[in-house]
């Protein structure tokens, strides 16, 4: 298998001048090209802009945007890429949403799941959830996992990703900076933490992890950068530097998967069978029910009536 150069996009869109981020993307699709990059990926709503509030029935597309389209056709031939968007769906709903182009059409769109809405975060105002957290194919000869943001802080993200068939996981944000005055090796608190967590996804689920992360200014949000690439031992392949504007290009060895899987079979050895009987378990007691944990593994847990708590 050849190695896979991955061009990271750590941009600053322009809040909500959608014409001008698709022309920012136009030209750092051929720039990418142009260097070799067989992957390119943008950061979370890199079409957009984050920040958008009541903006953001504004600047969405459908799936049949022809702007959407004509980021496709940038894709032909032979190149991938990784966009993201505000999402109008048949029913007017609002998603933020990343879609992998490829080669002249679009493949797959992941809705966000996990909208946070604490501290400095209101998505679920703006924003409904996604409901599907799904692996698909791509013409790189492995499996793609998206994911934005939140997304990935939840454990289950990532593992659900790789049990499906993902090699190749990847996650666009818009994280703004925080813990700004907390000592750490990055200098930046909120990088320590998602640095953590991509090595471990990393490593547990023996993939690879994109994390592109956007920079510049929304109102009064400053977003980092410190887009990242992840082996499957958990070891940072690249670190692009925090705040900086550029495309930076990574390559990376596919066949590592394949080495790092067989030599620690962790996906192998997992038993979503069990843990699908523990959640059910788990989901049963939250609404007071019974469950039946002496059920045979495997099959279905039967419950009981429901009891007073």
């Amino acid at each position: 298998m050849q190695p896979l150069r991955i061009a990271l996009a750590q941009i600053a869109p322009r809040l909500g001048d959608l014409e001008a981020n698709v022309a920012r993307h136009l030209d750092l699709l051929a720039e990418a090209r142009a260097g070799g990059a067989g992957l390119v990926v943008f950061p979370e709503l890199g079409l957009t802009g984050y920040q958008l509030q009541d903006l953001a029935g504004e600047v969405s597309m459908r799936l049949d945007d022809p702007r959407l389209a004509q980021l496709a056709a940038a894709t032909k031939p032979g190149l991938s890429a990784v966009v993201s968007f505000v999402e109008e769906s048949a029913d007017h709903r609002l998603f933020i949403a990343a879609a992998l182009l490829e080669d002249g059409a679009l493949r797959h769109v992941h809705r966000k799941v996990f909208l946070p809405t604490y501290g400095m975060f209101d998505e679920r105002r703006f924003f409904a959830a996604g409901d599907a957290i799904r692996a698909t194919p791509s013409q790189l000869g492995v499996g793609m996992g998206l994911a934005v943001c939140e997304d990935f802080w939840h454990v289950s993200t990532p593992q659900l990703l790789a049990l499906d068939g993902a090699q190749l996981l990847v996650n666009v944000s818009s994280s703004p900076g925080r813990d700004l005055a907390l000592t750490s090796e990055a200098g930046l608190g909120t990088a320590t933490s998602w640095r953590s967590l991509m090595r471990t996804y990393a490593q547990l689920t023996t993939s690879f992890v994109v994390f592109v992360n956007r920079v510049g200014v929304d109102e009064s949000l400053s977003f980092w950068g410190g887009s990242e690439v992840i082996g499957p031992t958990g070891a940072p392949l690249f670190s692009a530097p925090l705040f900086d504007e550029g495309l930076y290009m990574v390559d990376v060895d596919l066949a590592d998967v394949r080495r790092e899987r067989i030599t620690l079979p962790l996906l192998r050895d997992e038993r979503p069978e069990l843990v699908a009987r523990e959640w059910r378990r788990l989901i049963a007691e939250r609404a007071g029910l019974t469950a039946d944990t002496t059920a045979e593994p495997g099959s279905a847990p039967g419950f009981d009536v429901a009891v007073e708590r």
